[in-house]
């Protein structure tokens, strides 16, 4: 069994621990109140990508969806798909050794979730895996959700994503979340000490090339827009904090 690593930060344990989750180290805390000194609004923006994350599932889940594919998917906690739409199958994908051996940990013997290791930039072989345990012939919810501006474009991210959506059955959904270019990603650079094309390092995209992951799949209303506007719980209230406009969000429906 794969031991893990106590004193190295893990992305992945980092995010769950900003989301209130025990899944995570103090080697990761520590890392967390670091980045939140250099990038106060790094905790609420990962909260609200969660957020945002659950209304999407919800939203699909209601269209008749009964399966989720959700890719980079970090570690399977704190209101991930499957706890949101339980009566779905979902599988999570991620390339990381280290959240593969928690996340499977972490599943158990759960007869709807389950988790594979594969590299979401080879579409095929994700593809592939996720078919061991999900119907490919039937719509499915796929879930892009920060991640592809951890990939530069010259990963090829583009045509993963296109070849995913390509294969996918008619009637399924494509969610995404993107930050924006708003400079947030450089500061973060800066932070992790990473040059702009070393993968994982962060992609600036514009609105329009966040658009363009979608192809020819129609946005659900209200199209693709700041995170926190996409279809909220409640109404903005008088005297509720505002986030910076640096996280886009939309889901696309393919034609049947």
């Amino acid at each position: 069994m794969r031991q893990f690593d106590h004193e190295t930060p893990n992305l992945a344990r980092m995010y769950d621990y900003m989301l209130g989750g025990k899944d995570n180290f103090a080697v990761d805390r520590l890392a967390i109140e670091q980045l939140a000194e250099l990038i106060p609004e790094a905790v609420p923006l990962a909260r609200a990508n969660r957020a945002f994350l659950q209304r999407a599932v919800r939203y699909v889940a209601a269209a008749g969806v009964r399966q989720f594919l959700d890719l980079g998917s970090g570690l399977p906690t704190q209101g991930s798909a499957h706890e949101v739409a339980p009566e779905a199958r979902v599988v999570y994908v991620d390339h990381d050794p280290v959240v593969a051996a928690h996340a499977k940990a972490l599943l158990g013997r759960s007869s709807r979730a389950a988790f594979v290791q594969a590299d979401l930039l080879d579409a095929d072989a994700v593809l592939t895996k996720a078919g061991a345990f999900l119907d490919l012939r039937r719509p499915v919810g796929v879930l892009l959700v920060s991640i592809l501006h951890f990939l530069p474009d010259a990963a090829g991210p583009q045509r993963a994503v296109a070849r995913l959506r390509e294969r996918l059955a008619p009637g399924s959904h494509l969610v995404i979340t993107h930050a924006t270019s708003m400079g947030r990603l450089e500061d973060e650079r800066r932070y992790r000490g990473a040059s702009k094309e070393e993968p994982g390092a962060g992609t600036d995209r514009t609105p329009a090339e966040i658009r363009a992951f979608f192809g020819d799949f129609p946005l659900e209303p209200p199209g693709l827009v700041q995170a926190v506007d996409w279809r909220p719980d409640r109404p903005k209230l008088v005297g509720d904090w505002s986030l910076p406009s640096s996280l886009m969000a939309g889901v696309g429906k393919k034609p049947i």
